[in-house]
């Protein structure tokens, strides 16, 4: 996907409000939204954001062209003063988020978007589209490496993705969430990532025999030699003919750099063992073993527990589809608006669900760690002009749990804001990372949490409290917005 080309990626409700913005006069009016998640997809404990440089990308060259506009007149729904408006239209305002690869929680703001009304709706749903689906597959990928215990995880669910734009764009997420490749080669190209694969079954069939597909492939790529298995018999055939080819190419005094087998098909932990067995016997201690076939993190972590001799993860459909969460579930709220004297007003939205009731204000995160470890207490979620000093003693609630808080003394912790500026005025002032620099930053990150917050099943919570002056602001427009009086 060309996101210069992506103006119209949106929905119409997004250009209707714009009118009817623009009709009331209303165009100019300064407002802040927040772009944040509600649940942790895959009932993980945390996400990781990801997708901010083609959110940047996007914003940067927002501009209605000529062919754009003739659309838009073709519905019947315009004024022509509107359209005219719409000739001229780009993005003037201020955006804060948070950096990719960077470890994030519910209901606090990945993005911060304060514009003209006009401007900060019609960026909604290109940023949800953009931030969603890069950060729910980051997220998964996560759980994948995270099971994967330290051994590499190759992404190559290309074709099994939901589109180009959801492989490319999907591969580029995983290689951020600690992927060591992608068979993705548009995503090597445009990311500069190492791209990396062996061979189809199909090129073991196009030959007389096995024995020769091998050889063949060997010729071509003695250095690093990666065998598939599993097309006739495994452990028969399969392995004892890798085996054989090893054996030759030693013999002619090739020097390996990466060489092994990969298992596709059938039981894997005994399938794996027993080819360790031979490979061993045979004097190849150092092969790879890398499996594929469906694999998830959830089968990665039971074959881990089988004592499966597994060195290398390829994972594909699983991964790029984010196959068990599907979406992760990010909106778009309005958290203030301008009074048309300079201040902004505070804006809430109730509901009957309780996670669906918003922060108002504008906001920001301040991250919590332990001075001694490093790792992550807790997030805070502020006004943008509290300010917060590590020489003072710092008491965190569980708001919906009041009993429980948790103090700490000077000296025990160290603070840092989460969200950084990323456009002022309508220009970027942030240069994206390369993807590989944003992946070593990750693994930074996620070393920032404790195991038991990122196991995979009934993750340990790390908390995200309000600032005591936050959530009295909330508690005083709850009580306004439902009529209630203070008690």
């Amino acid at each position: 996907m060309n996101l210069n080309e992506v103006t119209l990626l949106t929905d119409l409700y997004q250009l209707t409000m714009m009118q009817g913005y623009f009709k009331k006069g209303m165009a100019k009016k300064p407002v802040v939204f927040d772009l944040f998640y509600r649940k942790n997809p895959c009932g993980n404990g945390y996400a990781i954001a990801a997708g901010l440089e083609q959110a940047i990308e996007y914003v940067k060259n927002l501009t209605f062209k000529e062919s754009d506009i003739e659309y838009i007149k073709s519905l019947g729904m315009f004024d022509d003063d509107f359209i005219e408006y719409l000739e001229n239209f780009k993005f003037t305002g201020e955006i804060f988020a948070i950096p990719e690869g960077t470890i994030v929680f519910p209901q606090e703001p990945l993005m911060r978007v304060k514009a003209p009304i006009t401007e900060a709706q019609f960026v909604e749903t290109a940023l949800l589209n953009i931030v969603n689906h890069q950060s729910l597959i980051a997220t998964k990928a996560a759980r994948v490496v995270w099971a994967a215990e330290g051994d590499p995880v190759m992404e190559f669910g290309l074709r099994r993705a939901q589109g180009p734009d959801a492989g490319v764009l999907g591969a580029r997420a995983a290689m951020i969430a600690g992927c060591v490749g992608t068979s993705n080669v548009l995503t090597g190209k445009l990311f500069d990532v190492p791209v990396k694969g062996t061979h189809a079954h199909s090129w073991i069939m196009s030959f007389p025999s096995e024995l020769e597909a091998f050889r063949t492939y060997a010729e071509q790529y003695p250095e690093n030699c990666i065998f598939l298995v599993d097309t006739y018999n495994t452990l028969e055939q399969g392995v004892p003919n890798a085996i054989k080819v090893f054996t030759e190419m030693r013999d002619r005094g090739v020097e390996f750099k990466s060489y092994g087998i990969r298992l596709d098909s059938g039981d894997l932990s005994y399938l794996s063992k027993k080819a360790r067995e031979m490979l061993d016997k045979a004097g190849f201690t150092d092969a790879v073993i890398s499996a594929s076939s469906d694999l998830d993190e959830n089968l990665i972590s039971s074959l881990k527990l089988q004592g499966a001799k597994i060195s290398l993860w390829g994972v594909g459909t699983k991964l790029i589809t984010a196959d068990d969460c599907p979406a992760f579930g990010g909106v778009y709220k309005l958290a203030a608006e301008g009074d048309g004297e300079g201040n902004f007003v505070p804006k809430i939205k109730l509901s009957n669900n309780p996670e669906k009731v918003t922060t108002p204000g504008i906001k920001k995160i301040v991250r919590v760690y332990d001075k001694e470890t490093g790792k992550i207490k807790a997030d805070l979620l502020a006004l943008e002009d509290e300010e917060f000093n590590e020489s003072e003693t710092l008491t965190l609630y569980d708001r919906s749990e009041k009993w429980k808080r948790m103090t700490l003394k000077p000296g025990t912790y160290t603070l840092r804001d989460v969200l950084v500026p990323i456009f002022v005025n309508g220009e970027c002032v942030y240069e994206s990372p390369k993807v590989m620099e944003i992946r070593d930053y990750c693994k930074k990150e996620l070393d920032t949490l404790w195991d038991e917050h990122k196991r995979l099943n009934n993750p340990h919570i790390v908390p995200v409290d309000l600032s005591d002056k936050l959530d009295g602001l909330k508690h005083k427009l709850i009580c306004e917005m439902s009529n209630l009086k203070e008690d």
